[in-house]
């Protein structure tokens, strides 16, 4: 069972930046894959971020060159980076992640591990 607890989630003006953390525990194997998601009130749940255990990143087309994803596997934790924020960005955010292989890092099902979220706000 993983457990996946993320962080860094907050209220800022357009234009500024956020850094999100999601801190993995309760495993042992590697974990191969792990995302970011967000989903704003009305919406469905969608995919941001993707990266692999080797550290290959897919991003969406609406976050491309303002979003950064990395892992830390030593500290078994995922960020993400976001500038450049738009109001557009304010959701609700998850991290996710699967041990197995995923060649759809955007979609939400191949996670079998999701995080409780964090809110991010961003006023115009």
């Amino acid at each position: 069972q993983v457990q996946l607890l993320e962080s860094g989630g907050g209220s800022v003006q357009a234009g500024g930046s956020l850094r999100l953390s999601c801190a993995a525990s309760g495993h042992n194997d590697i974990i191969n894959c792990m995302g970011w998601f967000r989903q704003a009130p009305g919406k469905e749940r969608e995919g941001v971020a993707g990266i692999d255990v080797d550290g290959q990143t897919t991003y969406a087309d609406s976050v491309k060159g303002r979003f950064t994803a990395s892992r830390d596997n030593a500290k078994n934790t995922l960020y993400l980076q976001m500038n450049s924020l738009k109001p557009e960005d304010t959701a609700m955010y998850y991290c996710a992640a699967t041990l197995w292989r995923n060649h759809y890092p955007l979609r939400v099902t191949p996670y079998n591990y999701w995080g409780q979220g964090t809110q991010v706000t961003v006023s115009s």
